[in-house]
């Protein structure tokens, strides 16, 4: 069980790096996706780390 909470805290981390990745983009002139899409593709990374820290967290409390 130890092994599949680390596991959901590396994804959650790298979905929030990935985030940071897209918003940094964001704030670049010239970049080819336009910024509404380099935004939207930052929401979904950031909803799906936080979702993969709510199960990381679950697993650690319940465990």
């Amino acid at each position: 069980m130890k092994m599949l909470t680390v596991l959901f805290f590396s994804f959650s981390a790298l979905l929030f790096l990935g985030t940071g990745h897209f918003l940094l983009a964001v704030k670049r002139p010239g970049v080819y996706p336009p910024k509404q899409v380099l935004k939207n593709k930052a929401g979904m990374m950031a909803g799906g780390g936080g979702i993969c820290l709510l199960i990381a967290l679950m697993f650690s409390y319940f465990s």
